[in-house]
């Protein structure tokens, strides 16, 4: 899969593969990253505007319990 580095350059496919992978509890910021060259802030940005608000933020607050109990997660 290409590396992108802007949200707007990724395709609607693209768009669902990395809220896929966001919402995965096995998958890192860092992966999504070497995938498609988005940062953390960016996926954050992309899961803000695709997803409901009430699922943005229980996914935001799994990600945050998630990254408590381990060093390196989200």
């Amino acid at each position: 899969m290409p590396k992108r580095s802007n949200l707007t350059e990724l395709s609607p496919a693209h768009v669902s593969e990395v809220i896929e992978m966001a919402l995965s509890d096995h998958t890192s910021f860092a992966d999504i990253k070497a995938q498609y060259g988005i940062s953390d802030s960016q996926v954050k940005t992309l899961m803000r505007r695709e997803l409901k608000s009430g699922s943005y933020k229980a996914w935001r607050k799994r990600v945050r319990s998630f990254g408590e109990r381990r060093d390196v997660y989200k």
